[in-house]
């Protein structure tokens, strides 16, 4: 959806820039390009740690490939959460087998599409050694996990938030690339160039600030605003789980502590309580005939 929408900004602005009369190469300037590219890429780096950097370009990465937030995903989700919480009914012991090697673990391995998130793999199996550790209330581990989760949260949210403020800065580098600009067409005015050459050089001064307002509003804004939403959609996935073991914690049975999460996920995706409860009978099925 991600490459539609570029698709549809490219089109439009530079696709009516030739139904107007214009001709691309007026405003390809590689030399604007590299100076407003470039000062965008060194602010980013000079402004943000390693791992933040590290974490923009993964988050991109993600942007650009298929949502994993889709009814699969719950799914798998729900039930690998109610297969958790019935192998600690037995005792949570009996727990130590999948969550301290869960790419190891055949329960972990039937639902790959948690396995590969490494971030909610890492909350679940975590908050289940928490819980193997010692008694602790519903409320004790309401508390810990809303301080986990915030944390989390505001972490995965600063590589949007960079990309947003560098997003602000394109049109000043814009306007820096066409000052630069100008002052080049000054010297060739002391140099003796026609006024057509001087008109020429201007023009491509301007080109700078085209490319700085384009690259703010048309292209690192919307990612910066698409990465916001993704990092909102994993918080949401974790809080799904943190209310499914809250309410494991207050001593609801299975189905009703991972029915509390099901009501966290989002309307597009959401499974009805019929649905979920079709999908344990399946397991449960399976696990009677294993």
């Amino acid at each position: 959806m991600q490459l539609l929408g570029i698709a549809i900004v490219l089109g439009a602005v530079f696709g009516g820039f030739m139904l107007m009369g214009g001709k691309l190469s007026v405003i390809w300037e590689p030399v604007e390009i590299l100076i407003i590219a470039g000062a965008g890429v060194g602010a980013l780096v000079l402004g943000n740690p390693r791992h933040i950097l590290a974490e923009l370009w993964l988050q991109l990465r993600h942007v650009m490939s298929k949502t994993k937030q889709t009814m699969e995903f719950q799914r798998q989700l729900l039930l690998l959460m109610y297969e958790l919480l019935i192998t600690a009914s037995g005792g949570l012991k009996a727990l130590d087998a999948h969550v301290e090697k869960p790419a190891e673990s055949p329960l972990f391995q039937r639902y790959p599409l948690v396995l590969e998130d490494a971030k909610l793999l890492h909350f679940i199996v975590d908050n289940f050694r928490l819980m193997a550790m010692g008694k602790i209330s519903s409320h004790e581990l309401e508390g810990v996990l809303d301080q986990e989760l915030s944390t989390i949260h505001e972490e995965l949210l600063q590589p949007a938030k960079s990309l947003g403020k560098i997003a602000e800065a394109m049109p000043g580098f814009g306007i820096l690339a066409a000052v630069l600009g100008i002052v080049m067409a000054m010297s060739y005015v002391a140099d003796g160039a026609t006024a057509g050459e001087i008109a020429v050089k201007v023009g491509a001064a301007m080109v700078g600030t085209f490319i700085g307002i384009f690259l703010c509003y048309g292209v690192l804004d919307p990612l910066s605003n698409v990465m916001k939403q993704r990092v909102n959609e994993h918080a949401a996935t974790m809080e799904t789980v943190k209310v499914v073991l809250v309410a494991h914690v207050a001593g609801k049975p299975p189905l009703l502590a991972i029915d509390a999460g099901r009501r966290l996920v989002p309307l597009n995706i959401k499974p009805s309580f019929a649905t979920l409860e079709g999908w344990i009978n399946t397991t449960n099925e399976g696990a009677q005939r294993g």
